[in-house]
């Protein structure tokens, strides 16, 4: 039978067309709702930690008990815990987790690797410039604003969004694939916290990137060792722009970060859309078995 999967709120409070699970990612048997009338019959109810923030705990479903016996409660999540305000009056409310985190009961990243049947020639875009850095969030308090000054130093590196040129409409892959290497600086450092800014601004755009955020070994985890540069791998911003500089001329060792593309394509997740069709897939997946999680914010924050 199939599974109704309800949205209590719409992630951001933007009403969507939601998708067909079938026909998008050949997964069957889901009814994706946002109609709160259908709270009795759900199996799943997804609760979106932006939204539940702001509306507060008065803000979920009234009336006691809180949930027929079968429903799981899942909260969703895809920003940092250094992003996530309220997580402290969460705990024992919630059955599932879905988030970035590997360790969530709903995995899904921003993106990841795979390997095609087939694989596709991989060709070098043509590459006229040197480095390259998106951002819209500007905060000076941020180590990834702290670095960027430091490195920019002894080495120019295009800034584009909130405080630089701006990009062509719709154009950010298309403008970073002129670049050698992209800035993939997240907003704050976490365990599994990788967004598009590697997945799509760099691996998307054929650039290599340039990271700041979990250490080396928790990216290995999900991408070849060869397929980045961490700021880690650097005694100091200096000596990393000196690597960038000596790989800008040499061009068999810029080429050897492109070697997995023999291999791996890049999948971009597509926010809402497949988050909704894999959480009915979990149900489906998951039989009777419920549980709960009890001290939310301790895990997410560990």
């Amino acid at each position: 039978e199939a599974v109704t999967v309800l949205l209590w709120w719409e992630p951001f409070g933007h009403p969507r067309r939601l998708p067909d699970c079938r026909r998008r990612y050949n997964i069957s048997g889901c009814r994706l709702s946002a109609d709160r009338g259908r709270l009795g019959e759900a199996q799943a109810v997804l609760f979106h930690h932006r939204d539940l923030a702001l509306h507060g705990a008065q803000g979920l479903p009234p009336g006691a008990p809180p949930r027929p016996p079968r429903q799981r409660w899942v909260w969703m999540n895809f920003e940092s815990p250094s992003h996530s305000p309220g997580l402290r009056g969460l705990a024992g409310l919630f059955n599932w987790t879905m988030s970035y985190r590997r360790d969530s009961d709903v995995f899904v990243p921003y993106g990841y690797l795979y390997e095609p049947p087939a694989p596709r020639p991989f060709v070098l875009p043509r590459k006229t410039r040197l480095v390259a850095w998106v951002i819209s969030n500007w905060n000076e308090e941020h180590a990834r604003v702290r670095y960027y000054r430091q490195l920019n130093e002894h080495l120019p590196i295009d800034v584009y969004g909130a405080r630089g040129l701006a990009l062509a409409e719709g154009g950010l892959v298309e403008t970073v694939s002129a670049y050698k290497f992209y800035l993939a600086f997240e907003n704050s450092q976490h365990t599994d916290y990788i967004t598009e800014k590697l997945w799509r601004n760099a691996f998307s755009a054929s650039a290599v990137p340039v990271v700041l955020g979990p250490r080396r070994a928790n990216y290995e985890r999900f991408i070849p060792p060869d397929s980045f540069i961490h700021v880690d791998d650097f005694p100091s911003p200096r000596l990393l722009a000196t690597y960038l500089k000596f790989l800008d001329k040499n061009k068999p060792s810029y080429r050897r970060y492109f070697a997995w593309r023999k291999k791996y394509e890049v999948h971009v997740s597509s926010f809402w859309d497949e988050h909704f069709c894999k959480v009915c897939e979990a149900v489906r997946a998951a039989g009777n078995q419920i549980k709960t999680v009890g001290n939310l914010a301790s895990w997410f924050e560990s």
